[in-house]
């Protein structure tokens, strides 16, 4: 069977499923179930536990159920379709960044269970080292949070919480095929002994490379899409010697092969690891320590030799304290401190010495209830760096938090701050061609004033919310024009630039019904508005912000028998048209505006149940079958409709 005849009956198939959906939508009865769980524990905002309804700052939460019914891989897919104002972009040697309601990757900071991971060479991390069979669920909170965070957190924290293992046993089974030959294939295992609790994670993807740009066409950024495979091993050991003490430890290893050239080969590895103690010393005392380490590798696999050259090692060690103690009735004080070692070696330094740079601080939080409605939280925190111009700074937050009945109203005052990295200082490499990338050693610290305001209503099965953030940022860390030097060679240099400002404005509308005959359907509509104001003297950001973004999904659940059920699923993104200034490579070494056009990607899935222990996954990404006329690096990748099918089965479940 071939795939354009696969395509047609899945399109069939899914069409008879919205047509059932649209015979049965006469509404007989409210589900009195919110459509987000607002009693849920989140720790991201304040770093204590809140429930979701009660946290002073405005959080976003991707649940695991959630995920499911995405039917996302990794974090790129999931955010993507999650969240409007995303975007995620090519850069050289299709290096991945991303771009969050006007803020790059290296200004949004990702965590893994509180814990940073290594970075990449463009600043980002590794996205596809984050695979989401594992993940409980994922917080997101967006302004400056280095308060908190200290450095990299200026537009906001992503915060993916892994799973935890709550039964004796289980074991979850999983495959997924869908074109350009992509595979991907992985297990969960899950152990609950007594004091003793161990889950492990592995994946494995294979996908091939694939051409997006034919050669005449001139005006493409790139013209393959590569593939490779990769491994992700992850493992989370708990135990809870006495009850008011849990201990965590874990451990992971990704490997990344991608076929780049015929004879040389990309490969990227990381070992990462961690401990972690978590002690309630009484009913108003807790004390939390824990030590990682994360070590990202790539290296060039020469084939024909059949050696690995290094090329890039970003190693990160640290240590974190944290003390809450409960004062009153329900005020909290939090104080702590972080120890950082970050090591950098690359190709990109001229004299081939690595670069380290030590980084301690010390932070204080206070949560204040002022009644039953109204709630003041306040942070302080002071950072130190052993290397630059960016040696000290100190970061504040101010937040105000009104309830009444289902309203909530919230505002507040962050500021946020990035200090150069080691590659920003140091970097002196031929890029392409003559044109060099040159770092800069008196970079100073990029820093941002953040204000917000925010409504939430949450009443039974609807919730609706507006926020609008405006940022003020100086010093912003960007990248000369291109210049040409003494000796007739061009080159790039990093810069600060004088200022930046910018606003966002969000609405969300979500709710939930319960339909005549069990029929349920959930919808969301969300929508964001980004405008970037940027000063004279450096260039355009690389992955500037689309001005209005909107993501939509529905979805219709029906339990036909007691083994037989439904999911069917729709999923629009869309995203409006962009300009801006990008280097042209050939000779005079300039650069040119790029007018990326506006497009539309919707997806259709159809979940089907089977007992509570099997799923069967069919989705049609792209269904329209948008395909960009030129490829450039703000473009989607995709050439059209893609077919996706995968099943996952819960072993404990069968017995």
């Amino acid at each position: 069977m071939n795939l354009s005849y696969l395509h047609k009956r899945l399109s069939v198939l899914l069409f008879v499923c919205a047509v059932s959906l649209g015979a049965h939508a006469h509404v007989m009865s409210i589900d009195t179930t919110s459509y987000v769980d607002m009693d849920e524990l989140v720790i991201t905002a304040t770093r204590t536990p809140r429930s979701l309804k009660d946290t002073p700052v405005l959080t976003r939460v991707i649940s695991r159920k959630d995920i499911a019914q995405t039917d996302a891989t990794d974090l790129r897919d999931l955010l993507q379709q999650e969240l409007p104002g995303v975007e995620f972009t090519y850069s050289m040697n299709q290096k991945l960044n991303m771009n969050v309601g006007g803020f790059a990757g290296q200004s949004v900071l990702i965590l893994v269970d509180g814990e940073r991971l290594a970075g990449e060479t463009m600043e980002n991390i590794d996205f596809s080292r984050i695979d989401m069979n594992n993940v409980e669920r994922i917080e997101i909170v967006r302004g400056a949070q280095s308060a908190l965070y200290g450095a990299g957190a200026v537009g906001g924290v992503i915060n993916i919480i892994t799973r935890s293992a709550q039964e004796p046993w289980s074991l979850n089974l999983n495959a997924r095929l869908a074109d350009h030959r992509e595979q991907r294939y992985g297990g969960v295992f899950g152990l609950k002994q007594g004091k003793v609790g161990n889950m492990l994670d592995m994946q494995y993807t294979s996908v091939d490379n694939y051409t997006v740009c034919l050669d005449y066409v001139d005006d493409c950024e790139f013209r393959r899409v590569y593939g490779g495979n990769t491994l992700s091993v992850k493992d989370k050991l708990q135990y809870t010697p006495i009850d008011n003490l849990k201990l965590t430890a874990r451990a992971g290893y990704f490997f990344k092969e991608m076929t780049t050239d015929i004879d040389v080969y990309e490969r990227c590895r990381d070992f990462s690891g961690g401990l972690k103690a978590e002690y309630t010393i009484s009913k108003k005392d807790f004390l939390e320590v824990s030590a990682s380490y994360d070590q990202y590798d790539k290296s060039d696999f020469l084939r024909l030799w059949g050696t690995d050259v290094l090329d890039y090692r970003n190693l990160q060690m640290s240590l974190r304290t944290m003390y809450n103690r409960t004062l009153r009735t329900k005020d909290i004080l939090t104080v702590g401190g972080d120890y950082m070692r970050d090591y950098l070696r690359t190709y990109q330094f001229a004299d081939g010495v690595g670069r380290v740079q030590h980084t301690g601080d010390l932070f204080a939080q206070y949560d204040c209830f002022l009644g039953k409605s109204w709630e003041v939280i306040g942070a302080l925190r002071w950072d130190c760096l052993s290397d630059g111009k960016a040696s000290s700074q100190l970061t504040g937050k101010l937040a105000l938090c009104y309830k009444i009945d289902a309203l909530t109203l919230r505002a507040g005052y962050a500021g946020g701050f990035r200090a150069p990295t080691l590659k920003e200082k140091y970097s002196y490499f031929n890029m392409v061609g003559d044109i060099y990338i040159k770092g800069n050693e008196n970079l100073m610290a990029e820093r941002s004033h953040n204000i917000n305001l925010s409504a939430e209503y949450a009443w039974k099965n609807y919730s609706l919310s507006a926020s609008v953030s405006y940022n003020d940022i100086t010093d912003r860390i960007t990248s000369t024009a291109p210049q040409q030097g003494t000796m007739g060679e061009y080159y790039i240099q990093y810069m600060n630039m004088p200022s930046a400002q910018v606003l966002g404005i969000d609405f969300l509308a979500q709710a939930r019904w319960t339909l005549d005959g069990g029929h349920r359907l959930k919808a969301r509509a969300n929508y964001v508005f980004t405008r970037e104001w940027l000063s004279q003297g450096g260039m355009t950001p690389y992955c500037p912000a689309r001005p209005h973004s909107f993501n939509l999904r529905l979805d219709w659940d029906k339990q036909w028998t007691s083994f037989y059920g439904t999911t069917f699923s729709v999923l629009g993104r869309v995203l409006s048209s962009v300009d801006y200034e990008t280097m042209q490579m050939d000779y005079p070494f300039a650069t040119r505006q790029v007018h990326n056009p506006a497009y539309t990607i919707w997806k259709l899935q159809l979940q089907n149940r089977l007992g509570e222990a099997v799923s069967l996954n069919i989705a049609l990404d792209n269904v329209f079958n948008y395909a960009p006329k030129v490829y450039y690096f703000n473009s989607p990748v995709t050439l059209g409709i893609n077919l996706m099918a995968g099943i996952s089965v819960d072993l404990e479940r069968l017995f």
